[in-house]
């Protein structure tokens, strides 16, 4: 637009230097004049009617309407110019499994998931068998390793003051005087004068004017002395009571009954001795002897029929 308005003022400056306004002004009435009378000269022949009749604006403007109609040509070779969006690739379309796939892929799910009952109980009774037998070697072990132990050569001893709560366990010998209230394990002798509430057990056990509350149990030889009292069960490889038991006594080999002896339970052992004045109340079994009873009448039997 700028061009043309330049070029439009450039042309009216140079019509008015060739032509003073005063002939231009002339030029122009006398072709209108010419015009209008007949027979007159025709505006061609006229150089003034030519000037006149030449219209520099509607000129210019004509000239400035092919830029306006440019404009959007320049905007729509731009748009045109412009890049498409791209329009996204449809997706392949997923290939429909086979029938046979699907009716197998059916059968499975239907299936019931097998019971495992019978396989568990299987396990169970194995685990507890295999945990019984190793718990038997332990207590194998154990009692292996009690008979097998041996006492160190020291011995406690608990006063004749003193009260003692709660289980004892030595590795040498003791001298009981005072009271324990509780269980006593002890590698080597238990010399017991005082009270016990609770089981004994150690390798050899003399209790004189004792009172014991509970087993006693011993590896060894057991003595239960005059004026001793025990409430429980004795257990040993002999005995000799001289005392009151209230137990039953269980001894693989010799039972000697001293004539201040009262026993009232049932005794198990290889032989008995009682002497004069001893008192029992019980079964007596010699179950450990070499000659068994019981055989010996049968085999009469056998012999007499």
């Amino acid at each position: 637009m700028g061009f043309f308005s330049d070029l439009k003022e450039d042309l009216s400056q140079a019509v008015n230097e060739l032509m003073p306004e005063e002939e231009l002004n002339a030029a122009m009435a006398g072709g209108e004049a010419a015009a209008k009378e007949p027979g007159g000269q025709d505006a061609e022949e006229s150089p003034a009617a030519d000037l006149a009749n030449l219209d520099l604006s509607a000129m210019l403007d004509s000239l400035e309407e092919p830029e306006a109609a440019d404009e959007p040509l320049e905007e729509a070779v731009i748009v045109a110019d412009e890049p498409e969006a791209a329009e996204p690739e449809p997706e392949p379309a997923k290939e429909p499994e086979p029938a046979e796939e699907l009716e197998e892929i059916q059968e499975l799910a239907e299936e019931p998931a097998p019971e495992p009952v019978q396989e568990a109980d299987n396990i169970i009774s194995e685990t507890s068998g295999e945990e019984e037998e190793i718990m038997e070697e332990q207590e194998q072990v154990q009692t292996q390793a009690q008979e097998n132990r041996v006492a160190v050569d020291e011995t406690a001893v608990v006063t004749e003051g003193m009260t003692i709560t709660g289980d004892i366990v030595s590795a040498g010998s003791m001298e009981l005087i005072g009271t324990v209230n509780g269980n006593l394990d002890i590698f080597g002798k238990l010399n017991i004068t005082g009270t016990i509430q609770g089981d004994s057990k150690a390798a050899e056990i003399f209790a004189e004017g004792a009172k014991i509350t509970g087993e006693v149990n011993s590896q060894g030889s057991v003595k239960i002395g005059q004026s001793s009292v025990v409430i429980g069960n004795i257990s040993a490889s002999s005995a000799v009571i001289a005392g009151a038991v209230k137990g039953d006594i269980d001894v693989r080999g010799p039972v000697i009954l001293d004539t201040t002896a009262i026993v009232m339970g049932n005794i198990k052992s290889k032989s008995v001795q009682i002497n004069n004045g001893a008192v029992i109340e019980g079964m007596c079994s010699q179950c450990y002897a070499d000659v068994n009873p019981t055989s010996f009448f049968e085999e009469f039997k056998k012999k007499k029929g």
